[in-house]
């Protein structure tokens, strides 16, 4: 399906436009001026004439031209009238940030606006829902002052208005590019398999992730799934998977009840990674955008304390990963930055205190990089050791860690101890060397837990992205649903 004219509107429609920001609406006409939009935007509101001296349209009759996206903040009382006038102006998107619709048990009202819309051909998304933003078109569903980071590679879907600016809130905080994104709603009309299928053949999106609390067409949803994994990674991160969640998604987008077993079974047959909340969505992401993608499941891990060293040992284990010990050369080079006191060399790596040491740690990375043995290393540093006694190194001591992850193809991901959680100071290293990590394309976590849960979902999707099924589905498309 061809959406490009959704994502890179030359025109767009904003009704309901008003010059009172808030009252219950996105303020979409002051975002896309905030956001730089360079097309043709027309505000329609009868209320109103002018909005910061610009002209506002009674209604979209009034508009010199047909549009390529009108998007409707109206009550809805006033939604199949909205449609109407969309068809007569032949606009090809509508979105409606309107609510009030299946989700309260109002399934007749948008039967009447698909049938409007089917005949005119304008497409609908949601109702319900915050829309779509496009970081290169300048259009856009997100709050004002975001600290947008350029164009980058990251796509997500949401069911939820919420769960959408929740993840492009914490994509931003986490240096995640985004590319494209919508909140699609009760989805009447288009639907998840449509924005993924373009989003899969988009050669500027390497990653597709999603927050679905249900399916509409099972069967068409798994022939664009089928298509996609091989090319990308996608992450879905399912609601609804127990009874009072089912529950709760109906009340929220009108949502049916699917099978979780099955729906689980399904997303494993066909490649997509399956999130087990909204953190490890974002997690995984941030793995699959990496520089470097895990190419094994073979850890070696380096920090300080063997508590921490066992700890680690143990979570990796649970989660079928493995920490070879290293190579002799490997342990010798090691050792000719430490004393053999206190610390180990064998994998996990426990450098004692010299492990609160930027360059220690950057000697130690080079040279498990040149292990065989190895495929992902993991540097674990306590940032209250830190910032009480390597100050001095809080700038120059990440660019080390950065510079010998440059010279290796394997993955370095960083984590960042998180104990201190009420010192402003602690939190502005761990700010500072995050932002440092990211812009150089690693992946930082806060645990090792998030670290390997995130290893493991890319490891599978990539390990399994050639296996494709021999036929539709091994189980049966409708099952999906109960």
């Amino acid at each position: 399906m061809d959406l490009k004219k959704l994502f890179y509107p030359r025109s767009i429609a904003i009704i309901g436009a008003s010059p009172n920001i808030g009252g219950g609406k996105l303020p979409y006409y002051q975002l896309m001026k905030m956001t730089g939009y360079k097309g043709r935007m027309y505000p329609v509101n009868p209320k109103y004439t002018d909005i910061e001296g610009e002209r506002v349209y009674s209604s979209l009759d009034d508009l010199p031209e047909s549009v390529d996206l009108a998007i409707a903040s109206v009550p809805a009382k006033l939604a199949l009238e909205t449609v109407e006038a969309a068809a007569k102006n032949k606009s090809k998107f509508l979105h409606f940030f309107t609510s009030g619709f299946s989700e309260v048990g109002n399934v007749s009202l948008e039967n009447e606006m698909m049938r409007v819309a089917r005949k005119s051909g304008t497409r609908i998304i949601g109702p319900n829902c915050i829309g779509v933003h496009c970081t290169e078109s300048g259009i856009t569903c997100d709050l004002p002052k975001s600290p947008i980071h350029g164009v980058g590679n990251v796509a997500f879907l949401g069911q939820s208005g919420g769960m959408t600016n929740n993840f492009m809130r914490m994509a931003y905080s986490r240096y995640l590019g985004l590319n494209k994104v919508v909140s699609y709603g009760n989805q009447i009309d288009l639907r998840v398999e449509d924005y993924m299928e373009y989003l899969g053949e988009d050669e500027t999106v390497k990653v597709i992730a999603a927050y679905i609390e249900d399916i509409k067409d099972p069967g068409a949803f798994i022939k664009v799934l089928s298509k996609t994994t091989p090319l990308k990674p996608v992450i879905i991160l399912k609601g609804g998977t127990t009874e009072m969640g089912a529950k709760a998604a109906a009340s929220h987008t009108g949502a049916m009840a699917a099978r979780h077993d099955l729906w689980a079974a399904i997303m494993r047959q066909y490649g997509c990674i399956e999130a087990n909340n909204f953190e490890h969505m974002v997690d995984l992401v941030m793995m699959a955008v990496g520089k470097h993608i895990p190419s094994g499941p073979r850890l070696g891990f380096l920090g300080a304390g063997g508590g921490t060293s066992v700890l680690f040992t143990d979570f990796a284990a649970a989660q079928n990963m493995i920490l070879p010990e290293l190579h002799r050369e490997t342990q010798a080079l090691i050792s000719q930055r430490i004393s053999n006191v206190n610390t180990s060399t064998t994998n996990p790596v426990d450098l004692g205190f010299y492990g609160f040491d930027f360059t220690i740690m950057a000697h130690t990375i080079d040279a498990m990089a040149h292990d065989d043995n190895i495929d992902v290393i993991i540097p674990y540093f306590s940032l209250d050791f830190i910032t009480s006694f390597q100050n001095d190194q809080i700038e120059s001591g990440p660019h080390a860690i950065v510079e010998a992850a440059a010279k290796t193809s394997k993955p370095i991901v960083p984590i960042l101890s998180r104990f201190t959680e009420n010192m402003i100071e602690v939190e502005q290293v761990r700010i500072r060397l995050t932002s440092i990590f990211r812009k150089a394309g690693l992946a930082v976590y806060a645990t090792p837990q998030e670290a390997i849960h995130a290893i493991k979902g890319v490891l599978a999707w990539k390990m399994n992205r050639s296996a494709q099924p021999d036929e539709p589905s091994r189980h049966k498309v409708s099952d999906i649903k109960d």
